[in-house]
């Protein structure tokens, strides 16, 4: 074997090295493939820019956080997001590079947030401002947009009317301004276009539900990118007139611009009633009808007590709750989109059909479809821009015309059994009304909702541009109540000649048109921004309520036509117009020292000559002291702001016409001729409502805004109140419509606490909290004392009181209850006697939030809280034919079969008196997601699984049914599960 000598081929070698150098050299310096993906511990990260170091290549990531662009091995990636710690990753030889960013507290501060008309940086804005994200929203398996802000933002209350589906739900922003019930709702504004949140239903069609069908359900969550609350008088008094009760702005989401990415999203769940009643079972209810009938001294049962005389049986018992309301509803989900575009056109469309059942016997749905589409272009000049969305919902819900709720806790444990041996339906020889039977009569609701918007700006020099907002919104609704004879015991032997139905068509239509002209000027260290603008708005609502009785089938119910006797009880068309001018000026030195003057002359077609236009406007000031040299590089505060603002917005949510002297057709014909009839008088001086309204608040980061606290007080106080002033019968009308000299006012405190508790890159854990404690006081009312509402409303006290007897105790001797008799006057009256005072509206309310991820998992979960008191369940008598709660058998009560009135004056004063109030208040387990996000090989394909509940735990001292919920007799909130999976490629 031979040795290798070097020294032999030490030539070979060295031209062999040198020549391999520039191959070598070459290969650093080309250019090669990089994919990935940007996330952050919530999920994945569109739009975040990803540029080559010290050169002008850059690319963006699309919808699902991945990017892809060609560096040298030699060259550094710099990734960057607004609200971000931006990264830098030496590329040497990885083609693949995926990204955590983690939040910067104080590039956070740099994140703009929607007040309207403009936007504005966190940490710059004057105004009260809270936001819910689509992160948050696409957690919640809800189909109403309300929903989705409960117990998320400090001084905003939110409460539903109904379990059942397409229910709606009732918003409060900082407290009740208005006496008028109807005159509290918040302005909606969707992509730069109000939306009408006036009720489309009416009294004869809204079937089961405690309120009429609101337009909000029309809403799709789905498709919203942000909901902002605009809650002060610098934040809302730019909306005038309509800020009064604050402002609800609603963002849809809108394409990125990258390669087009495809989502499909699909769950399916099941929900249920979260709390049932406490009930007396068989033997309890028939040893309190016993105790009845002897007190009332009776031996023999009368013919008519099934339940006790021996026509049903004793020994059969029925949980009627869990008959009647106590099914599954099922509910289906189903959503699709693609978006994409180039960096000058963007454009997104995406579908969603949603299928709920009930939790009732029969087979009743309720469907909601969906389209949403988006567009954005610029030019290549960047001087012109065009955005322009549409959203269309369809909804059809059937549902029964009577909620079986009530029915189902009052019915007598040892009823008969709902079907007979045949399969149909028990009437047990007529000795009962099947509540089964109720669900003959059904609700229909067909609505149909478009809502368009375009804005078109253009920069006609680079600090000044002109931009237009155009809108457009078509609702409307079909909806009817019907009432077969089938509903009815057949033994009565009645036919479609009975049956009948009620109908309601309505349909709005409205268009926007807001042009503008905005500026911005650099002046040193100062900075001054101007707005000016207009408001046209028009809009017209036709309404025709509609009922025919008397069919030959019943399966022609639902044409009016066909009815023998056909009525039309109502048939009008409304026009609202509304006009405004309104202007901004904006003033920032040094980031420092902030103040925003905002103004807006209205004028609404709601009022009479003269009161037809009215001012508005607010000053907002903020000082971000942590900017101070004293203050700069503090190791524990890390951004301080004070800020203040005062000023004022209106109202004029009073309807159409109310100043007029208005005629309709009285429906009666006299010589051959239907007539007209008066039915509301002339009122010039009839004029807005005015909130004054007054905020101060300290905001306050720590440790690089690791914890972050936001206080704030505020004292709202609405004048000129519009109401129905009441009128002696003798003038033919119940009231005038008119400003009454009253004042209510809303003071309150709210905390909101966001904390990062743990931040690393395989496991994060953040924290959200707020709470609201707001006091509501009628402050002046002439005249109260000689006005009908003197025992109603009381000055110094809240506008949600209610008077009650005070109760003293119960008397074993007579076997009453007994009261305080206030005025001592030996008799017990109501007007005299109830003068005990109770606050119904909640003393504090809030939520608590906490996001924990680890790598591919994350959990969310919010419990909601509220201090409250509330009455009592009393569902008629104890020891009439009505069930009672189990606890009743065990207290000592003064029973009675009906027949001593005594006794039931003085249950229904129990009823009105302090001791019928519980403590209601309750934490709730509101919202809980899980999701997972499976690693997979391919890096165009995500795939994540998710679960999700609402409404989950309850922890509540009340034992009359869900403490949250305000409507006694109707469905509560539903408890719900979903599952699902998302697919993004």
């Amino acid at each position: 074997m031979k040795n290798f000598s070097f020294s032999r081929y030490r030539l070979e070698i060295f031209c062999l090295i040198f020549s391999a150098l520039p191959l070598a050299i070459q290969a650093q310096s080309q250019p090669h493939k990089i994919t990935g993906t940007v996330s952050d511990n919530s999920g994945v990260l569109p739009g975040v820019s990803i540029t080559i170091k010290n050169s002008q290549t850059t690319t963006i990531s699309n919808g699902n956080g991945g990017y892809t662009i060609e560096a040298k091995p030699t060259d550094t990636l710099v990734f960057s997001f607004i609200g971000y710690k931006t990264q830098y990753i030496a590329v040497n030889n990885q083609t693949k590079i995926n990204v955590i960013l983690q939040q910067d507290a104080t590039q956070l501060q740099e994140v703009k947030v929607n007040a309207g008309y403009y936007s504005v940086k966190e940490k710059e804005r004057t105004g009260s401002i809270a936001k819910v994200s689509s992160k948050d929203i696409e957690k919640q398996p809800v189909t109403n947009v309300i929903a989705v802000m409960q117990g998320r933002m400090a001084g905003v209350e939110v409460t539903q009317d109904s379990g059942a589906p397409g229910g709606a739900f009732q918003i409060k922003i900082r407290g009740q301004n208005s006496l008028r019930a109807d005159g509290n709702q918040p302005l909606y504004i969707i992509d730069g276009v109000s939306y009408s949140s006036e009720t489309i239903g009416s009294l004869n069609t809204s079937g089961m539900m405690p309120t009429m069908t609101s337009p909000l359900n029309s809403i799709n969550p789905s498709d919203i990118e942000s909901i902002e609350i605009l809650k002060d008088a610098d934040a809302t008094a730019i909306y005038g007139s309509r800020g009064a009760n604050g402002v609800v702005l609603i963002t849809t989401k809108k394409g990125k611009s990258d390669k087009t990415v495809f989502s499909v999203n699909a769950s399916t769940g099941v929900a249920s009633v979260t709390k049932k009643l406490d009930l007396m079972n068989t033997q309890e209810y028939l040893a309190m009808r016993a105790q009845a009938f002897a007190n009332d001294g009776i031996t023999t049962y009368p013919d008519y007590a099934y339940d006790i005389n021996g026509t049903w049986s004793q020994d059969r018992y029925t949980d009627w709750q869990e008959e009647l309301i106590g099914g599954t509803a099922e509910i289906n989900n189903l959503q699709a989109s693609v978006s994409g575009g180039s960096k000058n056109t963007q454009y997104l469309l995406s579908g969603n059909t949603r299928l709920e059942t009930t939790v009732y016997p029969k087979a009743f749905k309720y469907r909601k479809s969906a389209a949403h589409f988006s567009m954005n272009h610029t030019a290549d000049n960047n001087r012109f821009k065009l955005n322009f969305s549409a959203n269309y919902t369809a909804q059809n819900n059937n549902q029964p015309a009577t909620d079986l709720t009530a029915v189902s806790r009052t019915l007598a444990p040892n009823a008969p059994a709902l079907y007979d041996a045949n399969g149909s339906l028990n009437w047990e020889n007529s000795t009962w009304d099947n509540p089964l039977a109720l669900l003959e009569s059904e609700f229909f609701s067909k609505i149909k909702d478009f809502n368009a918007n375009a804005v078109l700006s253009y920069n006609i020099l680079p600090n000044l541009q002109l931009k237009t907002s155009l809108g457009y919104t078509d609702l409307r609704s079909n909806e009817s109540n019907t009432q077969p004879s089938t509903m009815y015991n057949p033994a009565y032997g009645l036919g479609s000649e009975i049956s009948g139905i009620s109908n309601n068509i309505t349909s709005r239509t409205s268009w926007i048109a807001e042009p503008q002209i905005n500026g911005n000027w650099n002046l040193g260290k100062a900075k001054v921004e101007a707005l000016l603008g207009t408001t046209f708005q028009s809009q017209i609502t036709n309404r025709l309520f509609q009922s025919g009785f008397g069919f030959s089938s019943n399966s022609l119910i639902h044409d009016i036509a066909s009815a023998n006797l056909k009525a039309i009880d109502l048939s009008d068309e409304a026009v609202y117009n509304y006009q405004a001018v309104f202007a901004r000026i904006n003033y920032n030195y040094d980031s420092r020292y902030i103040l925003n003057i905002t103004g807006r002359r209205d004028g609404s077609s709601r009022f009479g000559p003269g009161k037809q236009f009215a001012n508005f406007g607010a000053v907002g000031a903020a000082w971000v002291f942590s900017e101070e040299k004293l203050l700069q590089g503090n190791s524990i505060l890390s951004f301080g702001k004070l800020r203040t603002s005062y000023g004022t917005t209106g109202n004029d949510q009073i309807g159409d016409y109310q100043f007029l002297d208005t005629y309709v057709s009285s429906g009666n014909t006299y010589q051959g001729t239907i007539g007209l009839q008066p039915i509301r008088l002339f009122n010039p001086e009839f004029g807005w409502e005015t909130n004054k309204k007054f905020e101060a608040a300290l905001e306050a980061g720590f440790f690089q805004d690791r914890i972050f606290l936001t206080s704030a007080y505020y004292n709202n106080r609405s004048t000129n109140q519009l109401v129905g002033i009441p009128l002696p019968g003798t003038t033919g009308f119940q009231t005038l419509q008119g400003n009454l000299d009253a004042t209510v006012q809303n003071t309150g405190l709210e905390f909101t606490l966001a904390s990062k508790n743990i931040a690393g890159n395989d496991f994060s854990w953040t924290t959200n909290f707020n709470i609201s404690f707001n006091r509501n006081k009628l402050l002046l009312y002439p005249g109260l004392e000689t006005s009908p509402y003197a025992n109603t409303y009381v000055v110094g006290q809240s506008v949600n009181i209610v008077k009650l007897y005070h109760y003293t105790g119960f008397n074993p001797l007579t076997n009453l209850y007994e009261f305080e008799d206030v005025n001592n006057d030996g008799q017990i009256t109501s007007l005299a006697d109830r003068q005990t005072i109770a606050n119904l509206s909640p003393k504090y309310f809030g939520g608590l939030q906490n996001n924990l991820r680890y790598k591919n998992l994350q959990l969310d979960f919010l419990f909601h809280f509220v201090k409250q008191q509330s009455f009592g369940y009393m569902p008629g008598v104890p020891g009439t034919a009505v069930n009672q709660l189990s606890e009743v058998s065990h207290q000592q009560l003064p029973f009675t079969s009906g027949a001593n009135g005594e006794v039931i004056a003085a249950y229904y004063r129990y009823g009105l008196s302090d001791a019928a109030l519980q403590d209601a208040s309750f934490v709730r387990l509101k919202n809980v997601s899980l999701t997972y996000d499976i690693p997979l090989k391919t890096k165009d394909l995500k795939c994540r699984l998710y679960f999700q509940g609402q409404n989950l735990l309850t922890f509540t001292p009340y034992n009359s049914g869900d403490p949250e919920f305000k409507f006694s007799g109707y469905l509560p909130p539903l408890r719900v599960f979903t599952t699902g999976v998302k697919l993004t490629l």
